[in-house]
């Protein structure tokens, strides 16, 4: 019986791990003059709570945990008011520099599920 259980449980951990290789992670960012903007969005992840990590040169910012729905989550950054009343975590509108930003996601426990650096939209 032992036995069983000690398989089940490797199979179950095996099964996560498969489910978070196969996490997707889309990061796009955009700067303006007077605004930098950014979002961070997962798929393909064990359902749970998740959070994001914004970061552009020395400038980090981390939204709070939010919950997975069906297999998806989302993290808005905005230094617009209007989005930060929405719901956006606040950056500031000069964050993003040298035209790069890199989004992480991180689980609930604060471990890296998926990073990405990506080249940011100049308007």
């Amino acid at each position: 019986m032992n036995k069983t259980l000690t398989l089940v449980g490797a199979f179950a951990a095996l099964c996560l791990v498969t489910l978070d290789a196969s996490a997707t992670l889309v990061v796009k960012c955009e700067t303006r003059t007077d605004r930098s903007r950014a979002s961070v969005d997962g798929s393909n992840l064990v359902p749970g709570m998740y959070s994001a990590r914004l970061s552009s040169g020395a400038n980090t910012a981390q939204s709070p945990l939010a919950q997975t729905v069906g297999d998806e989550v989302a993290f808005d950054f905005d230094s617009n008011k209007r989005d930060i009343k929405k719901g956006a975590t606040p950056i500031a509108k000069n964050f993003i520099v040298g035209g790069q930003a890199t989004g992480t996601l991180l689980d609930a426990n604060g471990a890296v599920v998926k990073s990405k650096t990506v080249n940011c939209r100049a308007r």
